[in-house]
């Protein structure tokens, strides 16, 4: 396993063809500083252009937290001219995790909050074990979930529900959370991370092409109506139906064997 850092709080480790980013700020529970926020931008910049990665884990070094948002110490002290320079900067760390080409995986225990379930909604699949609290509390301070939020939560559990959610700015237990949607993978507590990197190892055995190509498929066809949907995913296809991947993925299919992924 090798590792690589990103800046003072951001950790990259390799499992193979699965990449584990970590949040690693956890003097502060991880919340997001605009240092904290430029690691990640440049880890997810670097994954992002790394073809030997084929599924992103998303996780955290902290004992009892994933993320609890923004740094609202760091942000006190900020003029509002410095707000508005750091807003880049700060939605660019969501966008990057979002944007992210290959599967993205968040493992998700204790407090995720704010800007910190805004990153694990960034990511195509949420495990998160028993001790999980998650929620968007920011209008209890006077403002708005900025990470994505307004937009990715409804896109999961619909937009009464979430207007619900974020309206009252209550945070929801672990088994609450998995019954409405919030999480699709409810594990005992400690195992998140585990559960997480066993599910992306699954994934990671498929065509890294087909991996990709269907995300693209899964995000760009979104909110379509079906018949432009059918169309992306068309182009899709299109996309992967002369690779050498669909090539070896039918050979070792009729050889039943294991395919040896060219990644092209």
């Amino acid at each position: 396993m090798s590792e690589e850092r990103y800046g003072e709080f951001v950790l990259v480790r390799r499992h193979g063809r699965v990449a584990e980013l970590v949040l690693d700020r956890p003097k502060a529970m991880n919340a997001v500083s605009a240092d904290m926020a430029r690691s990640v931008v440049a880890a997810c910049a670097a994954l992002g252009a790394d073809r030997d990665a084929r599924v992103v884990v998303l996780t955290s070094s902290h004992e009892r937290a994933f993320c609890v948002g923004a740094d609202l110490k760091e942000r006190n002290s900020m003029t509002d001219a410095e707000l508005v320079r750091a807003r880049p900067l700060s939605r660019g760390a969501y966008t990057g995790v979002l944007e992210l080409p290959m599967p993205t995986i968040a493992a998700v225990h204790g407090y995720a909050l704010g800007g910190g379930f805004e990153l694990a909604l960034s990511c195509d699949v949420i495990v998160a074990d028993g001790t999980a609290v998650v929620g968007l509390p920011e209008v209890s301070v006077g403002v708005i979930p900025g990470g994505g939020g307004t937009q990715l939560l409804p896109r999961r559990v619909g937009a009464a529900r979430a207007a619900e959610l974020i309206f009252s700015a209550r945070r929801v237990e672990a088994p609450e959370a998995r019954e409405l949607g919030l999480v699709d993978e409810l594990v005992e507590p400690g195992r998140d991370r585990e559960a997480a990197l066993e599910l992306a190892s699954r994934m990671a055995a498929n065509s890294p092409v087909g991996l990709r190509a269907a995300k693209r498929a899964l995000r760009l066809g979104h909110g379509l109506d079906l018949r432009a949907g059918l169309e992306v995913e068309d182009a899709a296809w299109r996309s992967v139906a002369f690779s050498g991947d669909r090539a070896e993925g039918v050979a070792a299919f009729n050889e039943k064997r294991k395919p040896e992924w060219p990644g092209e």
